[in-house]
């Protein structure tokens, strides 16, 4: 376990695992600790890198109440990479962490051989009545966690994204983490915070397409085709000429999936 000073923030950082680098960048209140199982499976052949992202558990903000764009979180990811390593590396990115991605290899290639950007939460994807339409429902999950609290904004971030909570759809052996005190804090940091910088993103799409990383669309087998983060997914297959790749589970298939996951994107990601 390790930290890096960054502007604004200091990083925590873990590196797991042996051969070519694997940077995971987890979605929602996803820290560090968060696909403990999908590293788990990927170990042996990557060496795999996760972080919290600033605001969440251990990566502490110099300015707690200001929270971050999607530029400075891209930047994190930039300046992370920088510092384990200066060739190019693989990535998952998971909903947020697709955008994180996406915007890395818009504006540093050369760090990011191939992305794996599974359901980006990118409304600049979409067509602008779309696009308007997702980013206000995202402000209402917002208002609503100000006025009902955390449970109603779960049932509505699923909503949004398509997660049934009644079918978790999960392989079995499992242990499910618990919802701790501090994953309480990281949603709510997540919410305030993050669905802000989603809203407000400047992501250059029509660089993406220009890109020399290879970026790969990803969506869960699960997930329902009408909502935003599979519309966004679709949308990033159809600006690059390609075709999404179906990954066991829904959203959170990295973490409710990870056997199959791994086994999936280990052939995804072979040279």
């Amino acid at each position: 376990m390790s930290e890096l000073r960054v502007p604004g923030a200091t990083l925590h950082y873990q590196v797991r695992g042996t051969g070519p680098m694997l940077l995971i960048s987890q979605s929602g209140e996803g820290d560090a600790d968060r696909t403990v199982d999908l590293v788990e499976h990927l170990a042996g052949d990557f060496t795999v890198v996760t972080y919290d992202r600033r605001g969440l558990s251990r990566s502490a903000l110099d300015e707690p109440a200001r929270g971050a764009t999607m530029a400075e979180h891209a930047d994190d990811v930039h300046r992370l990479l920088a510092e384990l390593t200066d060739q190019p590396v693989r990535m998952l990115g998971c909903s947020l962490g697709a955008v994180i991605g996406l915007h890395v290899a818009v504006r540093h290639p050369d760090q990011i051989g191939t992305l794996v950007a599974h359901e980006p939460v990118a409304p600049r994807l979409l067509p602008d009545d779309r696009r308007a339409r997702h980013e206000r429902e995202l402000a209402e999950v917002q208002a609503l966690y100000e006025r009902e609290g955390l449970t109603a904004a779960f049932k509505a971030i699923a909503d949004v994204l398509g997660i049934d909570p009644a079918n978790p759809d999960a392989e079995p052996g499992l242990t499910p983490q618990p919802m701790t005190p501090n994953r309480i804090a990281n949603f709510d940091y997540f919410i305030r915070h993050d669905f802000s910088a989603v809203i407000t993103d400047t992501l250059p799409v029509a660089r993406i397409a220009h890109t020399r990383t290879r970026i790969v669309p990803a969506v869960g087998a699960t997930t329902p085709h009408h909502v935003f983060d599979y519309r966004c997914a679709e949308a990033l297959a159809a600006l690059l000429g390609t075709q999404v790749v179906r990954f066991p589970g829904g959203h959170n298939g990295n973490t409710a999936h990870p056997r199959g996951y791994a086994t999936l994107l280990r052939r995804i990601l072979q040279p």
